[in-house]
C-alpha cells in the first residue's frame, strides 16, 4: 500500500427534507442534443441577452459543453411518453397525434384522456409484425412541456400555423438565472432541432431576490417573507416600485422590508399629493381642463421649463425601456416626480393657483400641471398600475367619456421634440444646482431657512452665470439671501486641506503608497480638488503609471470666518455670508410669525382664500419685529386687521421663537 486517507466530498442532499441522496444507474430515453451543438451556439447569437455577458458566458459555456438530453422520468404523474414498444419484434413507434392513436389502436382507447392510466390501457398493432405494442412506462421531463409552449399553446402543427408563423419566435420573455440550464435551455433546444432557429429574440435574465443578510429565501430557514403583508399594509405598488427601481433587474436583490414603506411614503404618497394638490384648487375653482387652451409659447418660463423637462423624460424612458433597463428608467420618473415636479414646479408655483381671478397665468398653471399628471401617470402605468388607473378614472375619465376606459389602454407617451427646450432645461439645472449647494452651505451654518441672509458667492464658470442671471430672482427667493455675486474660483478665500485616502490607494500601490502620498501632499490642495474634479488623473511615481481617482483624495474645505460653505455636483461651490445684521434679525422674525400665524390657519381648517383678523401679543423683539414688517405679515396670511392685544384667551395660542415669546389670536371673518 502506498498510501492511505480519507476524502471528503459534498453528498447530494434532498432540497425539500436535506436527507442524502442514493444515485442509481436507469435506462432513460435521450435526446441526442450533442449533435446539435453547433446549431445551438449558431442561433444563441441571434438573442438579445440582458445583461449580455450570459449569451457567450453562462448560457454559451453550457451550450459548448451541451450532453444529450435525458428525456425520460419514472413518475406517475405528468405528460407520457409517446413511445409503444412491439412485445414480438421490439419495434418501437412514436406516435405523433390523436389522429394517428386512433388509426393504430386495436383496443384500450376509451376516452381522449392522453394521461394516466387511461393512456397505458391502449394497445397499438405493430406496423412491422402485426403483434401488439404497449407504451412505456415512463414520461417525458417536465423542462420539455415548458419548451414546447411556443407551439403548444396553438396546437400547432394540427392548427393556426398562420398564427404561430406570425408569433414565432417570440419578442421576449424574462426568468431567473437558474433558469439558464431550465426554461432557456428547453425552448432553445427543442426550438433549434424542430425548427433551426432560435425560440425568442430578447431575453431578460432576473437576479435572485435574497434576504436582508443575502441568504436564498427558503422556507426552511425562515426566512421567506408573506407578499400580502406589504401588498395589506403599504399597496402592491409600493412593493412593485421598489422591486424595479431599488438594483438592475440581473442582480442579486436583498429585499428589505422597511424599504417598502419608505417607497409608500418617499414615492408613492409624492406622486398622490402632486395629484391631490391639482384636484383640490381644480375643485375649488371648478376649473375643466377640457375647456381651456394655450399655446405653449405663451406660458411662462417655468409651465414651458416643466414641459420640456417632461418631453426630454419621455426619450429617456424609451430608451431605458427599449433596452430593458426598467430600473433606469423608474429612477428617471422618479427623481422627476419627487424633484423637479414635486418639490420644485408645484411649491414654485402654488401661489398661480391661489389667484382669485381666473388669469392666463393661473390657466397656464392648471393646464400645465394637468397635462403633466396624465402623461406622467401614462409613463408609470406599466410599473405602478393600481395607483395610475385609479388617478386616470378621476383626472381623464370623470371628464371625458370619450377617452379609453383605461389607462392601460392608453398609448404609450412619445416625446413632443418641439416642445424640448434644451437651453431652458440647462438653465434650470444650474438654478438647481447652485440652490442645492446654498442649501448644503445653510445647512452647514445652522440657521434657519427662515432667516433672511445678506449674500451667497457662487464660485463657477463663466458659461454657468451667465446662463442664471435671468434666473437669480428665484435662486435669492429660494435661499431667502438678498443678494447674488460670481467669482471664478475660491482661492484665496476658502482652504482646502487634502487628506490622502490610504483605504483606495494603498491596496492598490502597496509599496508604492507612500511615495504617492508624499508626492500629492505636496501639491497645493486646490490645485489638486480642481484637477481631480475633471476626473481620474495619470501621474508618474517612480517610473510607474499610477492613476489618481477622486475616491482617493479627501479634501476639507474650511470657509472663512462668518461664511458657510456648500458644494453640488457640476463643481458648483458658494459660500454664504452668515453674518445676521439688526435688519436681517428682525426680517427672520417676521418670517417665523408669518409661519406660527399659517400653522394657525391649518389648524384651523381655514380655506387658502379666506381672510382673518389677527390679535397679538408678545417680547419686545418680537414686536418690533412685527411693527417693521406689518403689511409683509398681513399679505401673506391674509390678514385684514393685525392688531396688538388679546381679546379672547380661548382662541390665543402660545409660540416660543428661540428665547422670545409671541401670543397669536385668529378671528375668522364671517
Amino acid at each position: 500500500m502506498l498510501k492511505h486517507g480519507t476524502y471528503e466530498h459534498t453528498y447530494p442532499l434532498c432540497w425539500r427534507c436535506d436527507t442524502p441522496l442514493l444515485n442509481f444507474a436507469r435506462d432513460t430515453w435521450f435526446i441526442k442534443m450533442s449533435q446539435f451543438r453547433d446549431d445551438l451556439l449558431k442561433n444563441n447569437q441571434k438573442i438579445n441577452w440582458v445583461p449580455s455577458h450570459i449569451r457567450d458566458g453562462r448560457f454559451g459555456n453550457f451550450l459548448e459543453n451541451v450532453v444529450d438530453w435525458a428525456l425520460s422520468r419514472e413518475r406517475y404523474w405528468g405528460t407520457p411518453l409517446p413511445a409503444w414498444v412491439c412485445n414480438s419484434c421490439g419495434h418501437v413507434h412514436f406516435v405523433g397525434s390523436i389522429k394517428e392513436l386512433k388509426e393504430m389502436a386495436v383496443r384500450g382507447l376509451q376516452k381522449e384522456d392522453l394521461h394516466r392510466p387511461y393512456i397505458d390501457e391502449v394497445v397499438l398493432k405493430c406496423p412491422k409484425c402485426g403483434s401488439e405494442m404497449r407504451r412505456v412506462p415512463d414520461l417525458i421531463d417536465v423542462w420539455y412541456d415548458s419548451g414546447a409552449a411556443p407551439f403548444a399553446q396553438h396546437h400547432y402543427p394540427f392548427e393556426n400555423k398562420d398564427l404561430f408563423k406570425s408569433e414565432f419566435p417570440v419578442d421576449f420573455i424574462s426568468e431567473a438565472v437558474d433558469q439558464t440550464r431550465g426554461w432557456f435551455y428547453s425552448l432553445h433546444a427543442i426550438s433549434t432541432v424542430l425548427f433551426g432557429t432560435n425560440a425568442y429574440n430578447n431575453v431578460v435574465v432576473l437576479g435572485l431576490i435574497l434576504d436582508e443578510k443575502g441568504q436564498k429565501m427558503s422556507k426552511s430557514k425562515n426566512n421567506v417573507v408573506d407578499p400580502w403583508e406589504f401588498f395589506n399594509n403599504y399597496g402592491a405598488d409600493s412593493l412593485r416600485w421598489y422591486l424595479i427601481t431599488s438594483s438592475a433587474p440581473w442582480e442579486p436583490m436583498r429585499f428589505f422590508p422597511k424599504m417598502v414603506e419608505e417607497v409608500m411614503k418617499s414615492f408613492i404618497n409624492t406622486l398622490w399629493n402632486a395629484y391631490a394638490f391639482f384636484v383640490t384648487y381644480a375643485n375649488i375653482d371648478k376649473f375643466n381642463p377640457i375647456e381651456f387652451s394655450m399655446p405653449y409659447q405663451k406660458r411662462p418660463f417655468i409651465d414651458r421649463w416643466i414641459l420640456s423637462a417632461l418631453q426630454s423624460l419621455i426619450k429617456e424612458v424609451r430608451e431605458y425601456m427599449d433596452s430593458y433597463q426598467l430600473h433606469k428608467a423608474g429612477r428617471a420618473i422618479e427623481y422627476f416626480i419627487n424633484e423637479l415636479l414635486s418639490n420644485w414646479y408645484i411649491r414654485r408655483s402654488r401661489r398661480r393657483f391661489w389667484i382669485e381671478e381666473t388669469t392666463d397665468e393661473k390657466i397656464s398653471a392648471y393646464l400645465t400641471l394637468y397635462e403633466v399628471l396624465v402623461t406622467v401617470i401614462k409613463l408609470l402605468a406599466p410599473f405602478t398600475p393600481f395607483v395610475t388607473e385609479a388617478i386616470y378614472q378621476n383626472l381623464v375619465r370623470s371628464i371625458d367619456k370619450n377617452a379609453p376606459l383605461s389607462v392601460h389602454l392608453t398609448y404609450y407617451p412619445v416625446a413632443k421634440e418641439e416642445l424640448i427646450d434644451k437651453s431652458l432645461e440647462q438653465a434650470m439645472e444650474y438654478v438647481l444646482r447652485i440652490t442645492e449647494a446654498g442649501r448644503v452651505a445653510r445647512f452647514n451654518s445652522k440657521i434657519k431657512a427662515r432667516q433672511p441672509l445678506n449674500e451667497l458667492i457662487v464660485a463657477c464658470q463663466e458659461d454657468v452665470k451667465n446662463t442664471v442671471e435671468p434666473y437669480l430672482d428665484i435662486i435669492k427667493e429660494e435661499l431667502n439671501v438678498k443678494r447674488i455675486t460670481f467669482v471664478n474660483d475660491f482661492q484665496g478665500k476658502l482652504q482646502f486641506v487634502a487628506k490622502i485616502n490610504q483605504k483606495t490607494l494603498g491596496p492598490k500601490y502597496r509599496k508604492l503608497f507612500p511615495k504617492i502620498k508624499k508626492q500629492l501632499e505636496q501639491m497645493d490642495p486646490y490645485e489638486l480638488y480642481n484637477i481631480l474634479q475633471k476626473g481620474d488623473w495619470p501621474l508618474k511615481v517612480d517610473d510607474t503609471d499610477v492613476l489618481i481617482s477622486r475616491s482617493d483624495v479627501l479634501f476639507e474645505k474650511v470657509p472663512p470666518e462668518g461664511f458657510a460653505y456648500g458644494e453640488s455636483k457640476g463643481n458648483i461651490q458658494v459660500l454664504l455670508d452668515t453674518k445676521i445684521t439688526p435688519e436681517l434679525f428682525y426680517e427672520g422674525l417676521a418670517r417665523e410669525v408669518v409661519r406660527r400665524i399659517q400653522q394657525m390657519r391649518k389648524d384651523m381648517n381655514l380655506m387658502y382664500d379666506e381672510n382673518i383678523d389677527v390679535y397679538y401679543d408678545g417680547s419686545n423683539e418680537i414686536l418690533k419685529a412685527i411693527d417693521m414688517h406689518r403689511d409683509y405679515i398681513k399679505s401673506e396670511t391674509l390678514t385684514i386687521n393685525l392688531k396688538r392685544g388679546i381679546t379672547d384667551k380661548s382662541k390665543t395660542k402660545e409660540w416660543k421663537i428661540g428665547k422670545e415669546k409671541l401670543l397669536i389670536q385668529i378671528n375668522r371673518l364671517k
